[in-house]
């Protein structure tokens, strides 16, 4: 942080020291005649380094004021805006503006940061006069991400732009549409956006605005046709053409956006997210070798590489060609890297290769020390699946010494405890877990539910197990542990009301069979049967409703 500062401070001399003279931009700031440019330049840059940003923002306004290179003032801007200091920035912008009032970029900068700080009135008559210089100019990037968020300030803003003198400039006009939506005025943003495109049809901020609007109102067919229609109409328009091919396929009609996308690829050979939704689609249709074909094309692409490795990987295993396969998710890394050696695992599995997996995964350790922790997991999965839970509490117990600070290591390790044999190992493990994370409603539940199942410390696991619920109220596992702790402490009444919000959560037979018993416990044999008949349905041979169905005998059968 420090060297990109100084750095920065360099690359502005050049700039301070060319500036021919300084004048004032207004009565109040005139030029100090001990004023030295480089040196409050580097006083600036030197209270950044040391966090002392009031200095800093303070330095750096007085320098764009008084000096007329724009690096400085756009230097200014971007510490003011980086440090959220917008009273500053609009001090900066202001003065810019009135120092060259033909600069557009000066007056860009001045109506976002009006914008941000709600000088609406300044806003709209800053976008006037971007306007009067450039009538065409592109608006959308000012409001992007700024628009207001609350109803009054986006109605001050409607107003103020409402009554500027190019109100009926198609950029304003799309400003105004875009609020008008956000305020779910969908039919009346339609209308505006509508007179935006007449003046000028061929904007694709416009095109794909109309269609959002229409796909937003419910009009699918319609949409479809605009889209058509846009991209007949604007055959040299990747964007818009994209856009079609896009909707198409979330509209679940394949076969017209695969059509459409290889006209696309035709024109555009390059264009790397045509191919990407081409190679997708083509496997979601099963034509696996046009799909290879296209993401082939990808694995040197810098937004999609990682991506196309993990579908060409996806695609050659669903043409069973595992080995091929095996490789592609090797070659994944990035965001997908979890899910890619979780697929790799499942083929070794099919094929009978689990102990390959775990010489493969301890490579990955050593390739991949970023992903360890999951790495470890995974090995322990293997271990538990080959029945050798002794290796995988080991090889846990390696990697939490190794990263001591991970809960998701404490965790995995948690599962393999036994509650009883492991007590003491199991409880402090749990301990360790929540002082790393003491408001985690999985490890909160975990700690309620083993000491449930130990039947020991009621009180404490109900207290862990309604912490979680805080943090997590409809959460079925953490309701059902709730239940059979009050159960447990023949609290009926609490365990039937917590179970049946479980049970309508997820009607699973463990939670049902929880349930019945605490109705029956409570005496509402009514609500009993009627569990019992649900289960029963649902759950026919599952042997836990043979506990239920005991219940039900006669009471000499059960002395007997």
């Amino acid at each position: 942080m420090t060297i990109k500062h100084y750095s920065t401070t360099f690359l502005l001399v050049g700039s301070i020291a060319s500036s021919a003279h300084l004048r004032a931009s207004g009565d109040i700031f005139h030029v100090n005649p001990k004023y030295d440019p480089l040196k409050q330049s580097i006083i600036a840059e030197f209270s950044l380094a040391y966090h002392d940003i009031p200095n800093a923002i303070h330095n750096y306004t007085v320098l764009a004021i008084h000096s007329n290179s724009p690096t400085i003032k756009q230097r200014a801007l971007n510490v003011s805006l980086e440090q959220n200091d917008l009273n500053a920035a609009l001090n900066i912008a202001t003065h810019w503006v009135v120092q060259e009032p033909e600069d557009v970029p000066a007056k860009f900068y001045l109506a976002h940061i009006a914008l941000k700080t709600h000088e609406y009135d300044l806003a709209a008559e800053t976008l006037d006069s971007i306007l009067n210089i450039d009538p065409n100019a592109e608006l959308d990037k000012i409001i992007e991400g700024i628009s207001p968020d609350s109803e009054e300030d986006r109605e001050n803003l409607l107003q103020a732009l409402k009554a500027s003198k190019e109100k009926n400039n198609p950029s304003i006009l799309a400003l105004i549409a875009g609020l008008e939506a956000q305020n779910d005025d969908l039919e009346t943003a339609l209308t505006t956006v509508n007179k935006a495109l007449r003046k000028r049809p061929k904007v694709t901020g416009f095109i794909l605005m109309k269609a959002n609007l229409l796909i937003a109102l419910g009009r699918q067919d319609e949409a479809e046709k605009w889209f058509e229609y846009a991209s007949r109409k604007n055959k040299n328009n990747l964007d818009v053409r994209l856009a079609e091919a896009r909707y198409l396929v979330k509209t679940n009609q394949p076969e017209l956006a695969l059509s459409k996308l290889e006209k696309i690829i035709k024109t555009w050979p390059d264009a790397d997210e045509a191919l990407f939704i081409a190679g997708l689609t083509s496997i979601d249709l099963k034509r696996y070798d046009q799909a290879e074909h296209y993401l082939v094309d990808l694995r040197y692409s810098a937004q999609y590489q990682n991506e196309a490795y993990y579908y060409l990987a996806v695609n050659a295993e669903r043409k069973q060609h595992y080995e091929t396969a095996k490789a592609y998710y090797r070659l994944v890394d990035g965001n997908l890297y979890t899910v890619s050696r979780k697929n790799l695992i499942s083929i070794f599995d099919r094929q009978d290769k689990l102990n390959d997996a775990l010489r493969f995964l301890t490579q990955e350790r050593v390739n991949y020390p970023q992903h360890a922790s999951f790495l470890y997991q995974a090995q322990a999965e293997i271990l538990k699946k080959m029945g050798n839970k002794k290796a995988a509490l080991s090889l846990l117990n390696e990697a939490v010494k190794n990263n001591p600070d991970d809960p998701e290591l404490l965790y995995s390790e948690v599962l393999l405890l036994d509650p009883f044999q492991d007590r003491d190992k199991l409880d402090k493990a749990l301990r360790e877990l929540l002082q790393l994370e003491p408001n985690s409603p999985t490890y909160l539940n975990a700690y309620a539910y083993t000491l449930a199942l130990q039947n020991r410390r009621l009180g404490e696991a109900r207290k862990y197990a309604e912490h979680a619920l805080e943090n997590a109220p409809d959460q079925a596992s953490i309701l059902d542990t709730l239940g059979y702790i009050t159960f447990l402490q023949n609290d009926f009444d609490t365990a039937s009301r917590v179970l049946e919000k479980a049970y309508m959560l997820s009607p699973s037979a463990s939670i049902g069979v929880r349930y019945a018993k605490a109705l029956y416990m409570l005496g509402d044999m009514s609500s009993f049967n009627e569990v019992l008949q649900q289960l029963k349905q649902n759950h026919p041979n599952d042997p836990q409703l043979n506990q239920l169905d005991s219940l039900l005998l006669p009471t000499h059968i059960k002395k007997s």
